[in-house]
């Protein structure tokens, strides 16, 4: 997947077809909380990420059923290894080096990690 950045605005709409998987722009209001956006606001937004190739979409009549392209999994996992790529030398454990000293993890979160890393490795 060539690198398309998401806003945070547009990660909110994301999450909302990720999770819905199929949507018309009244279900994608209605996910919105008060004050909700503009339907033109939403509009705008949805044309960003097609051009991100990001969502796609079908037309029903007059209106658009959209659809993500990209799986939430691959598009975090994407942004995940660039920002460790940028930030930290590509080396991941300079990344989990400075993410266990600075994200103040308890001592039970810190073994919660222990065992994923060990389960990882015996897998």
């Amino acid at each position: 997947m060539k690198e398309q950045k998401l806003t945070d605005t547009e990660i909110v709409l994301m999450e909302i077809l990720w999770q819905k998987e199929k949507v018309f722009m009244k279900d994608i209001l209605e996910e919105y909380t008060e004050p909700k956006p503009a339907a033109t606001t939403i509009a705008t937004l949805l044309k960003r990420m097609q051009n991100k190739d990001l969502i796609g979409y079908k037309t029903y009549g007059n209106s658009r059923e959209y659809f993500p392209k990209v799986k939430k999994e691959d598009y975090f996992q994407e942004e995940m290894s660039s920002m460790i790529d940028r930030f930290f030398n590509n080396s991941v454990s300079q990344f989990a080096s400075f993410f266990t000293s600075n994200a103040k993890l308890s001592q039970k979160q810190l073994k919660e990690l222990r065992d994923i890393i060990d389960k990882e490795i015996t897998d």
